[in-house]
């Protein structure tokens, strides 16, 4: 339901443009790949998904992303998968530079080892909301095809289940994530 909503809102938007805004509006498609790290987590990770862009204006843009992620804490004791759905409001101040803010809503299943799940540690999956920050560069600014790289900050609040000999002491879900991607303009 959530992710019907990002996606309506984006549809409002273009169809409360005039009509001559509405002909500037450039439409990309593409994937990306990047590297995350959390502070409480063993290693950076991988993720991989796919990216929307909307440049709604020279300045103004928004974006939708899916991706898929994961990590291990405390020595392979968590493995955190993720399924992030997000939006992000995009601005321009030069053709090639953009700053962005936005929501993201986290399908996440914690999977515990089986050796806490055979003492009632039981693996559950829920949804998270949080938000982020982002900064990057987009070039060529011109081109049916573009090439991106940007840093993002994600902001989350996950309550880890307390578990024995503090094997998750300062675990903390909030990560950084860099993230490089090609865009094919639609």
């Amino acid at each position: 339901m959530t992710s019907k909503f990002g996606i309506g809102v984006i549809l409002s938007i273009l169809l409360l443009l005039p009509w001559s805004a509405r002909s500037q509006v450039n439409i990309s498609l593409g994937p990306h790949l990047g590297i995350q790290k959390s502070p409480g987590a063993e290693n950076p990770n991988y993720l991989v998904g796919a990216t929307m862009r909307l440049k709604l204006m020279s300045v103004l843009g928004a974006e939708g992303d899916i991706g898929y992620r994961q990590e291990k804490f405390g020595t392979d004791v968590l493995t955190v998968k993720q399924w992030p759905v997000t939006v992000t409001a995009l601005l321009y101040p030069l053709p090639i530079l953009y700053g962005g803010i936005g929501a993201g809503w986290y399908f996440t299943t914690l999977d515990y080892a089986d050796r806490f799940n055979q003492t009632g540690y039981a693996d559950e999956t829920s949804t998270k909301t949080g938000w982020h920050l982002a900064a990057g560069v987009e070039f060529p600014p011109l081109s049916s095809v573009k090439v991106f790289g940007d840093i993002r900050w994600v902001f989350l609040d996950y309550k880890f289940k307390e578990l024995p000999q503090a094997v998750l002491d300062g675990a903390d879900a909030n990560f950084y994530s860099i993230n490089v991607g090609v865009l094919f303009r639609l």
